[in-house]
């Protein structure tokens, strides 16, 4: 049941074994390491792509959320010039060493109303 390799045989062996042995080597060293891109790197697959119609009813939905969140920006902003306006008279009337809890009050609006338009402006929404 043994055989006995011959000469040819036995050189034929070696040199698959040495050209196994030198692939993943080889394959180590000529690519770099490359990062595994995050799950969320990229959007989930949203179905087929929107045919021409779908995405002139998509565009022109946003750019009418554009122009409402536009006046929605700017009665807020008038609505902050109003406030402002009414703490510069309730702060001219109180005396220098009192404020009155309307001035705190005025003051809060603003701030949170200043917050609101801040976050309306960046985020699009």
């Amino acid at each position: 049941m043994h055989r006995l390799i011959c000469k040819g045989q036995f050189f034929w062996i070696l040199l698959l074994a040495g050209a196994c042995a030198a692939i993943p080597a080889h394959a180590q060293q000529a690519t770099p390491p490359q990062e595994v891109p995050n799950a969320q790197q990229f959007p989930p697959p949203m179905g087929p792509p929107p045919d021409k119609s779908e995405q002139q009813v998509l565009r022109k939905m946003a750019q009418e959320r554009n122009v409402n969140r536009q006046e929605e920006i700017v009665a807020d902003t008038n609505k902050l010039l109003a406030l402002a306006k009414k703490l510069r008279d309730e702060v001219a009337k109180s005396n220098k060493d009192q404020l009155s809890l309307s001035v705190v009050d005025t003051a809060n609006q603003i701030e949170k109303l200043a917050k609101t338009v801040k976050e309306r402006m960046r985020d699009g929404t």
